[in-house]
Parts: structure tokens; C-alpha cells; sequence
């Protein structure tokens, strides 16, 4: 095993390079164009560059048999038992989520910080006007388009990058590893998770689902279980906007407020419906990892 150090440094390495050939194509193929095309354009390139080939590329460079797929564990797949709990899970997490969000916006800074907080307040205005553009579907063939830019290369990406090799950069997966080490590697590619997107007002909700995703990721031993996952988080949000769209805006209000507000109570009881579920996945995975012994 390569020192964390230097495997931090190849994969930054390769984010700055990948990322730096994105934005030149852009700029060729682009130009200054500011057309929602143009932006889903910009979207695509700029995942596949920072979040995509990035881990590709180091894997097969720390993988002495240059597997970068069997190295970051994408080779290895799981039952449906297991991908029908990862996204029961997932699904039932949504009101845990939305109280997280409405808890996190709910903070208000001291008045000597008043110019970070609307700062923060207006970056997330601007996230959340740029959002709504790149979902925005006409018809069906733009909402497929959407799922796939939105909901399945950003999950495939961001997985491979966040616990694909993060995580195991911290804590390589393997019986042999501490499970002090393990809850290190999971939360601290959590936290950077919910860091990257750079939404103050959204970080406990992300910071929480990237830790569930990283615990299924070291349970199952499949990062296309967290794949799953996250793709079916996505695909909630684009298809309720979708819908929200069609039918006056009063769809994505409730997917987004479901488990929060009035219905906080719902919120709690999604969050203990899904640590149970996790708890009920754990036992039944560490025993097939004893049989199996997944490294």
C-alpha cells in the first residue's frame, strides 16, 4: 500500500489536470454560451472530470495489477436482497433528510457575522436558481436527459471519488482493518462529501447521507451498492421537479418538506426507520463477510 500522502497528491494531481482539459474544452467547444444546453454541457464535463477519470486513473496507478475496478471494489457486485434494502433505505431516509435541511437552514450567525451568513444565503439562492434550471424538462426525452446528467453519472462519479477512493485511502477495505479506522474513513469522506458541494445551508443533511452511503460501501463490500443509492436519491429529486413542473409546483414543495416543519415528527421517525434498517443490514452483511471474506 502507496503512503496516504502520496496517493492524496496523484489523485488532487489528476483532478487539477483532468479538470484543467475540461474547462479548455469548454471554452472551445462552449465559448462564453450561457444557455441552459451550454450549462448541462459545462455540468457533464466537469463531472467526469473532477469526480470521474480522477479515481479511474489513481486506481489503476496504485493497483499493482493496474485493476483500477477490482481496486476501488466497482467488480464486485451484491444480491438483490441487498440493492432492494440499499434502496428502501435511501428512500425511506427523505424525511430525515428534509428535517436536516430545515434544522440546518433554521441557523442564524451573530450580528458581528452578518455578512458571512448573507454570503452563505445568497450562494445557496444562486445553487438553487442554477438547480432549477438544469432540471427544467419540457418533455420526456429532456427528463431522461436529466436523470442521466443529474441522478446517474453524478452518482457513479462522486461515488468512485468520495468512497471509491477517499474512503479507502483512510481505511482500505479488509477484515484486517480497525474499526476505529473504519467510522474514521466513513465520516471524513462524509464530511468532505457534503464539504465539496459547498452548501453551507445543506452540509448536516449531505454530511449524514454520505455517511450512510460509506457504511453500506464497507458493509456490502460493492460501491454499487452506495451507487444505487445515490442514484436513487438523484432520480427522487429530478423526477419530483419533474412533476412539480407539470402540475403547478405543488409536488417538489411536498417531496421537499415531507419530515419537516409541521411534520418534524415524520422527519424522526424516517431517522429511526433507517438506523434500524442499517443495524438490520450490518449483522446480516458481517456474516456474509465472514464466510465469504471479502477483501
Amino acid at each position: 500500500m502507496q503512503n496516504r500522502f502520496v496517493q492524496i497528491l496523484i489523485w488532487l494531481g489528476l483532478i487539477i489536470v483532468f479538470t484543467s482539459i475540461s474547462v479548455g474544452i469548454g471554452l472551445v467547444v462552449l465559448g462564453m454560451d450561457q444557455s441552459t444546453a451550454a450549462l448541462k454541457w459545462m455540468q457533464f464535463l466537469q463531472t467526469v472530470a473532477v469526480f470521474m477519470l480522477p479515481p479511474i486513473v489513481a486506481a489503476w496507478l496504485w493497483d499493482t495489477q493496474h485493476k483500477p475496478f477490482t481496486w476501488l471494489h466497482i467488480d464486485q457486485g451484491a444480491d438483490w436482497k441487498t440493492f432492494l434494502m440499499a434502496v428502501l433505505i435511501m428512500l425511506c431516509a427523505v424525511p430525515a433528510i428534509n428535517l436536516m435541511m430545515d434544522l440546518n437552514g433554521r441557523i442564524v450567525f451573530p450580528k458581528s457575522l452578518d455578512f458571512i451568513e448573507n454570503y452563505l444565503r445568497s450562494k445557496e439562492d444562486q445553487l438553487a436558481l442554477l438547480t432549477q434550471r438544469l432540471m427544467h424538462a419540457d418533455n420526456v426525452e429532456m427528463l431522461v436527459v436529466n436523470i442521466a446528467l443529474l441522478a446517474l453519472i453524478p452518482a457513479i462519479a462522486e461515488e468512485l471519488s468520495f468512497r471509491g477512493v477517499l474512503l479507502q485511502i483512510i481505511s482500505p477495505l479488509s477484515p484486517r482493518q480497525s474499526t476505529i479506522a473504519k467510522h474514521v474513513a466513513v465520516w471524513v469522506s462524509a464530511i468532505l462529501f457534503s464539504a465539496i458541494h459547498m452548501q453551507f445551508y445543506g452540509f448536516f443533511a449531505r454530511m449524514f447521507m454520505g455517511a450512510v452511503l460509506g457504511y453500506m460501501f464497507i458493509w456490502t463490500g460493492s460501491l454499487w451498492v452506495p451507487i444505487v443509492m445515490h442514484f436513487t436519491n438523484n432520480a427522487f429529486a429530478v423526477l419530483a421537479y419533474y412533476f412539480s413542473d407539470e402540475t403547478g409546483g405543488n409536488s417538489i414543495n411536498y417531496a421537499d418538506t415531507l419530515g419537516a416543519g409541521t411534520t418534524w415528527w415524520l422527519g424522526v421517525l424516517s431517522l429511526i426507520t433507517v438506523v434500524v434498517l442499517m443495524i438490520i443490514t450490518s449483522r446480516g452483511q458481517l456474516r456474509y463477510d465472514r464466510r465469504t471474506r471479502i477483501q
